[in-house]
């Protein structure tokens, strides 16, 4: 960023601090896509609470970002492993938080298998959760029960801005990357798997661009959403798979499972807009598929009588180019900011909660004042 771009965007989040000042301040812990803009928000996170670590996305961090921020603030290895386990994930909180309210600031539900353990066996108090994807979104509503608020900001409508850009960069990594190999969008059929925020913008990109686009969704209301917009509907995975030459996985939970596989066309591309772990059951894959580095960021898949690609190694495909969405994520950097305050109020039942209209209608109000100029 130039140096007039940094100091704008910490005076908004100065500001935005400013308005949601918590009445007492609890430690907390931050996952984060660690990106070249993302220290802004995070001294900004700092200045509302006792900032004890920032976990950063493995396949997503930035060194110069990581180095800034390790001058001040601890940053920790950031695995599912480490909150899979009850006792792993109680030895790490106490061991940076010990008998402290604590707040934790979530990309993806890593804190959720072990959420009911520390409620119940942390010496400090657990205040909260704000989670900021569908996907975490998603992995806390199916717990058995919160045993904490829990505030997404997953679905607020200050995150469709990015949503739509986040799809646009998928689009443009993905196409990036077969040019890479001379091979374009154009005379390949797609398949969008997931028609949420992000499916239905990479279908409509994809449109745009003159691709032929069918999508598969298992929710039927969506599916028919993605008919009434004009898109070829799958009636069920399989049948779509050995039509495309290109895959787009975005459904935030398993997309294609080891069976899948080999229904795929051969040459067909597969790109996710999250990580491996998330979107693609690779390790259920047969022996027989020998895995080749054949590109910038390609891995050919092959065995006898088939061979497939897969794009950044199966993880999301727009963070080989940064991901930049613009100053529109700071909206809901901002919304996550909000969130916190409303965790130190105390007055959250456990359960789902969304930040209120009249903080989004605020924070939206401050962001145009800074960004829209």
């Amino acid at each position: 960023m130039e140096s007039f771009e940094r100091a704008r965007l910490d005076s908004y989040f100065a500001r935005i601090a400013a308005q949601f000042v918590p009445a007492e301040q609890t430690a907390s812990f931050l996952v984060t896509h660690l990106l070249p803009e993302r220290p802004g928000f995070v001294r900004a996170v700092a200045s509302l609470s006792r900032l004890r670590a920032v976990l950063p996305k493995p396949k997503s961090i930035n060194p110069a970002a990581r180095r800034e921020i390790e001058q001040d603030i601890p940053v920790d290895s950031l695995s599912r492993e480490l909150f899979a386990d009850a006792d792993t994930a109680l030895d790490y909180f106490e061991s940076r938080a010990d008998g402290e309210p604590i707040t934790l600031l979530d990309v993806g539900g890593y804190f959720a298998p072990a959420l009911a353990d520390v409620h119940g066996r942390f010496s400090g108090q657990l205040a909260g959760v704000i989670e900021d994807t569908e996907n975490g979104h998603r992995r806390y509503e199916s717990l058995d029960k919160l045993p904490c608020p829990v505030i997404s900001v997953a679905r607020s409508p200050l995150k469709d801005p990015e949503d739509f850009l986040v799809g646009q960069s998928v689009v443009f990594s993905t196409e990036a990357v077969m040019r890479g190999r001379g091979d374009i969008l154009h005379g390949r059929p797609a398949l969008v798997i997931g028609f949420g925020k992000l499916g239905s913008s990479i279908a409509r990109l994809l449109h745009a661009k003159g691709v032929q686009v069918t999508v598969f969704d298992i929710d039927p209301i969506r599916r028919t959403q993605a008919l009434s917009q004009g898109f070829a509907v799958a009636r069920n995975c399989e049948s779509a798979l050995t039509g495309a030459g290109l895959v787009l996985c975005a459904t935030g939970a398993i997309s294609l499972r080891a069976e899948d596989f080999p229904h795929l066309r051969n040459g067909a591309y597969v790109a996710t807009v999250t990580s491996s772990e998330d979107e693609l059951e690779l390790g259920g894959l047969p022996d027989v598929y020998t895995r080749t580095q054949v590109g910038d960021h390609v891995t050919r898949y092959q065995t006898t009588g088939h061979y497939f690609y897969l794009a950044n190694g199966g993880n999301a495909v727009n963070f080989l180019h940064g991901a930049s969405v613009g100053p529109f994520i700071f909206l809901v950097q901002a919304e996550i900011l909000a969130a916190i305050r409303m965790l130190t109020r105390d007055d959250l039942s456990p359960g789902m909660h969304e930040v209120s209209a009249a903080d989004r209608a605020a924070i939206a109000a401050t962001w145009l004042s800074y960004f829209n100029r």
